[in-house]
């Protein structure tokens, strides 16, 4: 252990030690303003999961969920033990994560710098009662990013590594000052937890309206599940995370995550007022004393701010909600092929939540400069340990138990692929996501789209209708089928009706 140990230290005792520290620097707003460095950023290239034989079986091990030897983990906690014994001081944060208490998970995060622990603060969901039985044992984080790995000896693929010990229950990250590795390892966990306990574990948000109705948003990074369920006519449950079970939805977390590259307070007047007094920022460019410019990307297209949930005025403080009447899933279409809306079968549900096609977008991962088409299983891969046909289960399982209507909503590019269409507006996709959670589409006429195979609202116009050039979109339409096939592969076991649900 460090020399000095700061432990559970209230949310304004650690901004005023980061800033001791020169760890940031407070905005006009109030809020704490850090700069991450060289990783602004997940890397998804350093992140391992230990293979032990207690969980070697239950691990979809690949490209996303990467085995480390025992052996080489043992050598990396010696390195971040000693790492954190030489350290002068230190922080300690602890906390649930989990809103409901029999699915809820205890985590302690001992960190490098004291932001980190004013990040966990906000995304774990509440205090550790000492007597009371929570679902899960306790996770232990280390986050140490002065500490570095040796590729050779370690195991590694560079200095940075985030290593999961699902036997141990615990991680070990360094390298990296990106808080948002923090979080994700912490919901990785989750994710390889619930299914044991027949929970569904979700990267998604989820807002509630004035007589209970939930709706829950799927979607990778930037494609506006943060934006959109952050609507000041209905209740916030969480923003990034949830579980799904017989007892309805509950937030993983006790705050928000969001981006804030470009962010405008008429377009998310929510976020905008939440980033005020001791709200977390990260590699937002600060000008003219202490003025925020959101529209500079100067260090990341992946800004970010982190804030307390009781900063948006009407959020949950329960952090629960009922069995969602809607399910939505967000894509950002590099292609411009995909329609503004379409309707989904529980066939074509199970499909595109397998399939989880969207747009990585600048900055959300190390090399990403501009939007890449992608296939991201259950909208979340990354975050996923167990195979995704354990995911697409349940949500079978749920949506059919509780007739979930479900809709895949494209909140990328319309007239063209990236760089010869647009983005679809913001006011647009709030329209349509309101047609949606009031019931408006679910009483409309639809009509078949044979090419792609959706069922689209009858009073929208065929998105082929929006490019200049007909032919080439119909020749950017089959390559983009055939993309989603070829992915498919993956999925041999799938149902024919499944399969067939999916672009022919």
């Amino acid at each position: 252990m460090a020399k000095q140990i700061y432990y559970d230290l209230p949310v304004d005792e650690l901004v005023k030690k980061s800033l001791e520290r020169k760890e940031g620097e407070v905005s006009k707003t109030g809020a704490l303003v850090v700069n991450t460095g060289k990783y602004t950023g997940r890397s998804p290239d350093d992140k391992f999961i230990v293979d032990t034989p207690e969980v070697h079986d239950q691990i979809d091990w690949g490209k996303v969920n990467v085995p480390m030897s025992e052996e080489k983990y043992r050598n990396l906690l010696e390195k971040v033990s000693k790492f954190e014994d030489g350290l002068d001081e230190s922080f300690i944060a602890e906390g649930v994560l989990g809103a409901d208490d029999k699915y809820a998970l205890p985590v302690e995060v001992h960190c490098e710098y004291a932001y980190q622990a004013l990040f966990c603060e906000y995304v774990l969901c509440k205090d550790i009662e000492k007597d009371k039985k929570y679902g899960f044992d306790r996770l232990k984080i280390y986050c140490f990013p002065s500490c570095l790995a040796d590729p050779d000896r370690d195991g590694t693929n560079s200095e940075a590594f985030v290593v999961l010990n699902l036997k141990e229950m615990t991680v070990l990250i360094g390298a990296t000052k990106y808080a948002g590795e923090i979080k994700k390892s912490m919901f990785s966990v989750m994710n390889y937890l619930l299914p044991e306990k027949g929970a569904f574990p979700m990267h998604c948000s989820a807002n509630m309206g004035e007589k209970g109705d939930t709706a829950l948003f799927f979607g990778l990074s930037g494609t506006g599940k943060t934006t959109l369920s952050a609507d000041p006519s209905r209740n916030l449950i969480g923003d990034d995370e949830h579980g799904w079970t017989e007892d309805g939805v509950f937030n993983f977390e006790g705050g928000c995550y969001a981006k804030c590259i470009n962010l405008k307070k008429e377009n998310e007047p929510q976020i905008w007022n939440a980033i005020r007094d001791s709200a977390l920022l990260e590699n937002v460019v600060m000008k003219d004393g202490q003025e925020l410019d959101f529209e500079d990307a100067a260090l990341t297209e992946n800004t970010r701010a982190a804030y307390p949930i009781c900063y948006i005025d009407n959020a949950v403080a329960a952090g629960k909600g009922n069995q969602p009447d809607y399910v939505v899933f967000l894509t950002a279409d590099a292609f411009g092929i995909l329609p503004p809306v379409a309707k989904l079968s529980i066939e074509a549900a199970e499909y595109y939540f397998l399939s989880g096609y969207t747009a990585k977008l600048a900055g959300t991962e190390r090399g990403i400069v501009e939007p890449q088409a992608t296939f991201s299983a259950c909208f979340g891969a990354p975050f996923m340990p167990r195979p995704a046909t354990v995911y697409s289960d349940l949500l079978k399982k749920y949506v059919s138990k509780y007739n979930s209507q479900v809709y895949l909503v494209n909140t990328g590019w319309i007239g063209g692929a990236y760089g010869v269409g647009e983005r679809i507006s913001i006011k647009l996709t709030r329209q349509i996501i309101t047609d949606i959670l009031t019931g408006v589409l679910d009483k409309d006429e639809y009509k078949h789209n044979g090419l792609l195979n959706l069922d689209t609202p009858a009073k929208l116009d065929d998105p082929r209708d929006s490019w200049e050039n007909k032919d080439e979109y119909e020749k950017k339409a089959a390559d983009l089928i055939t993309l989603f096939k070829e992915n498919f592969k993956k999925f041999p076991d799938a149902d024919v009706g499944v399969i067939s649900a999916g672009p022919q």
